[in-house]
């Protein structure tokens, strides 16, 4: 084994503790040599260049796509696998019975011993990173070790990652966040992810998926981060974090921050990156469009950061009329996975165009026309796509102290039964809608309409411990500071339909609507109803100039059912109570005044 890379740790101020670390997993995994990653463009040419001659990488068409390559996983390697994804806390009750737990011992016999020599005949590339920008006192370091090249080249656009993070762990108290990647033979039999909180650790072995392998991403941001949070103060979340500024009026030039979880197909990165009808009133800013990191600042309000400093975003469905500003943000300098590639070498996916190319290379390297039974992409294709390239990025993206955040939005999908919008009466209620929040699937998603699932503030696969512990870690954090200066909560559904199935709300830029109602509300303005779920819109609040709604459309969007939200009152007394004594005395308060007010 050597160590050939020019930033060895002789070179590069290593810090003696991840040195060991690193000597200790090479004994271990056997490569033919170590790699320290320093995240410049000229290591980046190498790796790519490496890839394009070995096949893992194909290179786009360079006039229309400069920079930009083409990856095809392994077809049993496509999406995050969640019922291999472990927390190795001490006992099962900590980890909470909608995670899987495994002891660290049972890990140590029979997730260890798949690293033994598993990088033989490979390169360990060490990978240094940040979540979070530079110089932040918000920010985390962590450390990947990996044998792919394809989780290097992503992991610099999606972390702060190299000589820099190096500087950082220096320049703080020296921790870091311990993750293990290998490959392994791809075998979805010998294929685990586990998490240890306790130990700020990540293993990952079987997979070179990104939610599996760039464990700078959920692993690190979400699971660990939401454990860290608990232990420290602060708040891991799964939410986008968007910037509304007032082009005119009395508030002209303020922007006012929203932080809004959603679970998958629910618009969440639409959202983020919104290109919003009332243009005149109001232009919108992306800071983040997937995790962001929230604690309080010497002000007393919630100020919020996006560790991520890229996009790993869906393909499928993403084109000019849904979203425009995620098209513009992967034209250049970017890695799509498992998306199709047309005779002009540039990629495609279902959505891109009105109507596909008569003839496709397929996401597996097959010909494909229209008449072909399978999608051209696969429906879990992805891009990799700079933060910085998106025309509707913050200028506060990367700013250390973050931005503050006014209102936090939670969101599902729910047919007949959510109204549009309805706003929090405190904190402590919006933490239960937060709770309670459930999402119905979609045929693409599961291959059945219509199923209730409940996925509390979207963190369902990605809280790292309890998830009655973390309904009690938020309600502590509402208690933290003055309510004048919490966050309002609200809970949101674009997607009520009609007898006819047919959405009722339009959806997309229109969504600046009811965005606008929630700032109203945030400063103490717009009309405002009582209802038993919380405070409604009236029926005039809503700003639908120039909107064409059905006939009693608003009505009907706003309507409460409240034999369905009893109904519904069960289903969450059902979910609350698979947790037992842990959950939080608050939420079951919450819920009983649910009832009452249903009576």
């Amino acid at each position: 084994m050597s160590v050939t890379n020019e930033q060895t740790p002789n070179q590069m101020p290593v810090p003696a503790e991840l040195r060991r670390w690193v000597e200790d997993v090479a004994k271990v995994t056997q490569p033919d040599r170590v790699v320290y990653c320093d995240g410049s463009a000229e290591e980046n040419e190498r790796l790519i260049a490496g890839m394009l001659e070995t096949g893992e990488l194909h290179r786009l068409n360079p006039e229309t796509y400069p920079n930009c390559y083409l990856h095809r996983s392994n077809p049993t390697d496509v999406a995050r696998t969640e019922h291999l994804t472990f927390i190795c806390s001490e006992t099962p009750e900590e980890t909470g019975p909608t995670n899987n737990w495994m002891s660290r011992e049972d890990a140590q016999k029979k997730v260890w011993p798949l690293f033994q020599g598993a990088m033989k005949g490979r390169t360990m590339y060490v990978v240094p990173y940040v979540m979070g920008p530079l110089g932040s006192p918000m920010s985390k370091a962590g450390v990947e070790i990996t044998d792919s090249a394809y989780v290097v080249a992503n992991m610099r656009i999606m972390t702060r990652m190299g000589r820099a993070a190096i500087d950082h762990i220096n320049a703080t108290d020296g921790t870091f966040v311990r993750g293990l990647h290998s490959l392994g033979d791809l075998s979805p039999d010998r294929r685990f992810i586990c998490h240890f909180p306790k130990e700020r650790e990540i293993w990952s072995i079987g997979s070179g998926y990104g939610g599996n392998a760039l464990l700078g991403k959920k692993c690190h941001a979400l699971r660990i981060a939401s454990c860290q949070g608990r232990d420290e103060g602060w708040l891991a979340e799964h939410m986008l974090i968007l910037g509304i500024e007032h082009l005119s009026g009395p508030r002209k030039g303020e922007t006012t921050y929203i932080a809004a979880a959603f679970p998958s197909a629910c618009g969440k990165t639409n959202l983020a990156m919104l290109v919003p009808s009332l243009g005149d009133e109001f232009r919108v800013f992306t800071v983040g469009d997937d995790i962001c990191w929230m604690r309080y600042g010497e002000d007393g309000r919630l100020w919020a950061i996006n560790p991520e400093a890229g996009f790993f975003g869906v393909a499928p469905g993403t084109g000019k009329q849904t979203n425009s500003n995620a098209l513009a943000s992967l034209g250049k300098n970017s890695i799509f996975t498992n998306v199709a590639l047309t005779e002009n070498n540039e990629p495609w996916w279902e959505g891109l165009t009105k109507e596909p190319p008569q003839r496709l290379t397929d996401w597996q390297g097959r010909p494909w026309t229209p008449a072909s039974k399978e999608k051209a992409a696969h429906p879990n294709s992805r891009f990799t796509a700079p933060a910085a390239q998106c025309p509707s990025i913050s200028p506060k993206f990367d700013s250390p102290e973050g931005v503050p955040i006014s209102a936090i939005i939670f969101g599902g999908r729910r047919a007949k039964l959510t109204p549009l919008c309805v706003q929090a009466r405190d904190f402590a209620h919006g933490v239960f809608l937060g709770a309670t929040m459930a999402s119905e699937t979609t045929a693409a998603a599961t291959g059945q309409v219509g199923v209730v699932r409940n996925d509390p503030m979207a963190m369902l696969p990605f809280c790292g411990y309890n998830m009655a512990d973390y309904f009690g870690h938020w309600l502590r954090m509402g208690e933290r500071t003055g309510k004048d200066k919490l966050p309002k909560i609200f809970l949101v559904n674009w997607f009520r339909t009609g007898d006819d199935g047919k959405f009722l709300w339009p959806g997309f830029g229109d969504n600046m609507r009811v965005l606008k109602w929630i700032i109203e509300r945030v400063h103490g303005e717009g009309g405002a109803q009582d209802s038993p779920i919380g405070l409604l819109p009236t029926t005039d609040a809503i700003d639908v100039r120039g909107l064409k709604l059905p006939e009693g459309g608003m009505d009907r969007l706003l309507s409460i059912d409240v034999a369905g939200w009893r109904e519904e009152a069960e289903r969450q007394r059902q979910f609350l109570s698979k947790f037992g004594e842990r959950m939080p005395k608050e939420m079951w308060r919450q819920h009983q005044a649910l009832l009452s007010r249903l009576e």
